[in-house]
């Protein structure tokens, strides 16, 4: 397949929820820099009804300058939407493989507060 023929294929994500806890900076042995953070998001209406799991956990990285300064003002409770690229790693490790999937950010962009209702 060319650069130019298409398919049907598409990795693009969406997601919108809090982040979890203070960003973390890393650099790695190839030289490049990368900073993580996860992203908690709350399972649909529908999806509460087949599991008692209230909740989805996200790992999200960030490879440009743009991105990584973005993550790392963020703070545990910010509201956040996110886009990007699934990514699936393998690693292995006293002889079994294993693997994981994250987040490749395309866009971060922080959301406006959720106003807290008053008691008075």
């Amino acid at each position: 397949m060319t650069d130019t023929e298409h398919t049907d294929a598409d990795n693009r994500v969406l997601l919108r929820g809090r982040v979890a806890d203070v960003a973390e900076q890393r650099t790695l042995p190839s030289g490049d820099e990368v900073v993580s953070f996860r992203l908690i998001v709350d399972r649909s209406a529908a999806a509460k009804r087949r599991s008692r799991q209230l909740v989805d956990t996200f790992d999200c990285s960030a490879w440009t300058s743009r991105l990584r300064t973005k993550a790392l003002r963020l703070q545990p409770g910010d509201r956040i939407e996110i886009s990007g690229e699934l990514r699936r790693l393998f690693s292995s490790r006293g002889g079994g493989v294993s693997s994981r999937v994250y987040v490749d950010l395309g866009s971060l962009t922080r959301l406006p507060a959720v106003p807290v209702a008053s008691t008075t």
